[in-house]
């Protein structure tokens, strides 16, 4: 009789998603994490007696607001971000790539917060503190009450935290500082859980901000461990292109304000300029308008922005026709040429489709579709759209156009930047800016009859 097989108790566990599996492994099989598989220590139960707690429990009414007044950084466009400012003790973690501005950033924070009458540290581990302090000339971020250190070693960096006692700390970066206390290189997961624990527990007990700057991954996610996004209070994404002046600050984690704000800035060659109304980084100067360009407003977080997606068709003898895309979803165009084919019949199976937008902007809602399909329209009979009308909507599969979110703040800004005429989806509901004619339609066909119409009206 053959013996029943008894499942293996697991052994080994992710430390990053909680993975378990029997053997160890490298890599682990859920989120595909290297070097988080450990070893699970035999069970045991919890003896912690109770102890002494630092503060009696207070009814939520009665706790004291004043300790977690937000304060302003300094920099109108990073406030917005963080949903007013600084909040005493908070933590956040800054994340980029590898030249996009990030050390130029938050020494411009620095001194605008050393400026204010505050006391804040910078604790660089990648550069020395000359080399900090020549960029810090550059760019015109020498105070009085900036204090500079540069160490690698965590006991180091919490010693100069005691002697200085700042009120905003930023330390650049997470992966270059190591702890004697745990074994591995620098950057490795079991030395960036210990710094940060380190530095958010010092933060925490000083009620003092922490900037700590993190390294990204080739795909553009957080490097280390997952729970270092978990442990901190906001996290913030730096984005920007390397040929272009623009950067963008995204808040992907905000326990203390909207989680899908972004800032402008402008990176110069003083240093890193916060713009307050920066569309018109995302148009074309032209007198005149041109085949193959149209003009769409975005949201991103709560404010609107106007972007012009351009697009190019060109006939081709190439049994397997290009799809280009820059600044926009590739999947989505290559649907939206399925749909104009199909539904409004613009031939573009045989043509390269090359399809941007303008100033390295990047157009991930759907509201943008209209404007891209008009854009790819424009380019094939090359007839220019009229200038003076934004495109709005999302375009289906049957060719419908479908309402998107906040369209009366996209027309308000489009009437503040002189546009006259909008196509926009049906049943919306919304009121006309003074100036702006609005134009509804209900498909793909009306949309293209209705932006050439405008033009005779």
């Amino acid at each position: 009789m053959a013996k029943a097989a008894t499942p293996k108790t697991p052994a080994y566990r992710c430390t990053e998603c909680g993975w378990a599996t029997a053997k160890w492994v490298g890599r682990c099989g859920e989120c595909q994490a290297w070097g988080t598989v450990t070893e699970l220590g035999a069970p045991r139960t919890r003896t912690t007696a109770a102890a002494r707690p630092s503060a009696p429990p207070l009814p939520i009414g009665e706790v004291d607001l004043t300790q977690a007044s937000v304060h302003s950084s300094g920099i109108d466009e990073f406030d917005r971000v963080l949903g007013g400012g600084f909040v005493p003790g908070a933590v956040l973690l800054l994340a980029g790539e590898p030249g996009v501005g990030k050390s130029t950033l938050l020494l411009s924070v620095a001194a605008a917060w050393a400026e204010a009458g505050h006391r804040s540290l910078y604790l660089t581990g990648e550069e020395s503190a000359a080399q900090v302090r020549l960029r810090a000339e550059r760019i015109d971020a020498v105070s009085a009450n900036l204090f500079l250190a540069a160490e690698t070693d965590l006991g180091a960096a919490l010693g100069a935290i005691e002697s200085c006692s700042p009120s905003l700390l930023i330390v650049d970066s997470v992966q270059t500082f190591t702890s004697t206390d745990i074994d591995g290189a620098g950057g490795g997961v079991s030395q960036v859980k210990e710094v940060a624990a380190t530095l958010i527990a010092s933060a925490k007990a000083r009620n003092m901000t922490t900037v700590i700057v993190g390294h990204v991954t080739k795909d553009g996610s957080v490097a280390g461990p997952r729970t270092l996004e978990h442990l901190v209070d906001v996290v913030l994404q730096f984005e920007g292109d390397r040929h272009t002046s623009l950067r963008t600050v995204r808040a992907v984690k905000n326990r203390y304000g909207p989680a899908d704000e972004i800032g402008c800035f402008e990176l110069q060659e003083s240093g890193i300029h916060g713009l307050a109304d920066p569309s018109g980084l995302f148009m074309t100067d032209r007198q005149a308008p041109a085949a193959g360009t149209a003009v769409t407003i975005t949201i991103e977080g709560r404010r609107p922005l106007v972007a012009e997606v351009q697009a190019l068709i060109a006939p081709t003898n190439s049994p397997q026709p290009r799809r280009v895309t820059s600044g926009l979803d590739s999947a989505r165009i290559a649907m939206m040429l399925g749909v104009l084919e199909r539904r409004a019949g613009v031939k573009v199976s045989a043509a390269d489709c090359f399809v941007a937008t303008v100033g390295g902007m990047k157009i991930s809602e759907p509201a943008g579709d209209l404007a891209a399909a008009l854009a790819i329209v424009s380019s094939g009979t090359d007839v220019p759209v009229p200038s003076g009308l934004v495109a709005i909507g999302e375009l289906t599969l049957s060719g419908d156009i479908r309402p998107v979110t906040s369209l009366e703040r996209r027309l308000n800004e489009a009437a503040r930047l002189g546009f006259t005429d909008a196509i926009i989806p049906p049943n919306s509901n919304v009121s006309a800016p003074s100036g702006m004619r609005l134009h509804p339609v209900a498909n793909i066909a009306e949309a293209i009859s209705s932006c050439w119409s405008t033009k005779k009206a």
